[in-house]
């Protein structure tokens, strides 16, 4: 790495330049990032995770033979601050984009034969690359179709700084758009849901209109897909470690931090079982409701704020059954409580069968529902969904519950979110959650630890690494 001075010797080793010490807590994508700035900076970095490993919950653990993610995990190529820490941790190519966006989607309502419609974008300028997808979508009449487009060209001209899109709730604004109940299932939740984690009434307007102006509206390849064709625990876990240590960072797991608290010098004492760490800027990148246990007297004005941000869960189920069932890598369903149905069979280092999983984003009613029930609602609706399941064996059955997933992104939840900076000097803040501008995604996570590095490198007068991720960063 080289600094302003053009010298290729980190920062904290030239002379005059006193090595300087940060402790980032929480090893989810937002203190990986975070840590990773910070080193590739020249400062010394020691990373506390309290899980056996890192990457926060999006993860991966044993099952038996199989390699299992807690949940389906999935990005856009207008995630660049993601597609930034994949290229960081030299994961590109093991989680790769479509060419080109394709969504299959399947409504159970339909007649055999009817039932298969399809997202899929042109290589045309922007609106016109959704436009022949939208005129032959044959989920909605055609009155419906022209709707949708009269309300996509509404909300392309809305202003994602002006600050009372968060006092609305997106289902209000489709519907005084002509949005028919049918068109809010069919097209907007069926994104909506599962990049915000809340169907089109309980989500903020601000946060969908960012989501659908920027992966829809902004690029033609913007809401082109991505997702990892290994376990997520390779990426955000071995990978990740591997850069940490190359980049000289401390981790330790397994590590719980049990209080935060200055000296009379300003610097930072982190106190962990049988260790006190010192430190001159202290990273929180945990969730809301630990960043408020531990963040000292006086560092927001409103601490409180951070209990009022709500969560929302999300439902995964595995099914693995004895034969191939699905022959597309993943497909999207109406009609029937399945919302994502992707296969995992290779990822998860499956044999003989095939893997799939069902991501259930917003799952309030079934989130703590027994196994038994989940089974005997589901795989009924696989066999509407996928004839080829209905003389399959399963194998197993199994569900992964995370009730904290995000946070709810509910009208007036960004006057809640905290930026990266807090008011006690080196101190600060990462995580989904904060103020990124972007739903509780892993873009998100990427981007707070982004802004976490750049405002404690700019408060210990050090240079910003010249491959860290360009972005501007949220009000």
């Amino acid at each position: 790495m080289t600094d302003d001075t053009g010298s290729d010797e980190p920062l904290a080793g030239m002379p005059g330049r006193p090595a300087r010490d940060a402790v980032v807590i929480g090893g989810g994508l937002a203190g990986i990032t975070a840590a990773l700035a910070l080193a590739d900076a020249g400062i010394r970095v020691t990373l506390i995770e309290g899980r056996p490993r890192l990457g926060g919950l999006a993860f991966s653990f044993q099952r038996g033979e199989l390699t299992v993610d807690n949940g389906q995990h999935v990005y856009l190529r207008c995630c660049t601050a993601y597609r930034w820490f994949l290229d960081r941790i030299e994961g590109t190519a093991l989680a790769p984009l479509q060419d080109r966006l394709d969504v299959p989607v399947l409504d159970v309502g339909k007649p055999e034969g009817r039932r298969l419609g399809r997202l899929r974008r042109d290589p045309l300028p922007v609106p016109l690359h959704l436009g022949r997808s939208l005129a032959t979508y044959p989920h909605l009449s055609l009155a419906e179709r022209a709707k949708v487009g009269r309300a996509a060209l509404a909300l392309k001209g809305l202003d994602l700084a002006d600050p009372t899109l968060d006092t609305q709730d997106f289902g209000s604004w489709l519907a005084a758009h002509g949005q028919s109940a049918r068109a809010v299932e069919a097209l907007w939740d069926l994104v909506g849901v599962a990049t915000l984690n809340a169907v089109a009434g309980d989500a903020s307007l601000g946060l969908a209109a960012m989501v659908f102006k920027t992966g829809l509206l902004s690029d033609p390849g913007a809401a082109d897909i991505g997702w990892a064709h290994v376990p997520l625990g390779e990426l955000h876990d071995r990978l990740a470690r591997k850069a940490l240590d190359s980049a000289g960072v401390r981790t330790e797991v397994r590590t719980r931090v049990t209080s935060i608290s200055t000296d009379e010098n300003g610097r930072w004492s982190v106190q962990v079982p049988g260790e006190t760490l010192q430190a001159d800027a202290v990273v929180l990148a945990v969730p809301q409701r630990e960043a408020h246990e531990l963040l000292p007297d006086g560092a927001l004005d409103h601490p409180d704020q951070l209990l009022d941000i709500g969560t929302a869960p999300i439902l995964n189920v595995h099914v693995v059954y004895d034969r191939k069932v699905l022959s597309r890598p993943f497909f999207a369903a109406l009609g029937t409580p399945v919302q994502w149905v992707f296969d995992r069979t290779a990822a998860s280092g499956l044999r003989e069968g095939q893997y799939l999983a069902l991501s259930q984003s917003a799952a309030h009613d079934e989130i703590d529902a027994p196994v038994a029930t989940l089974r005997e609602r589901y795989l009924p609706e696989l066999e509407r969904l996928l004839p080829a399941t209905r003389g399959a064996e399963v194998k197993d059955f199994f569900v992964t519950r995370e009730r904290t997933a995000t946070f709810a992104p509910t009208p007036g939840v960004g006057r809640l979110r905290p930026g990266a900076r807090t008011k006690a000097p080196g101190l600060y803040l990462a995580g989904a959650w904060t103020a990124t501008g972007w739903p509780a995604t892993m873009e998100s996570a990427v981007r707070s630890g982004v802004s976490a590095a750049d405002a404690a490198l700019s408060a210990l007068g050090r240079s910003r690494p010249s491959d860290l991720f360009e972005f501007e960063e949220a009000a």
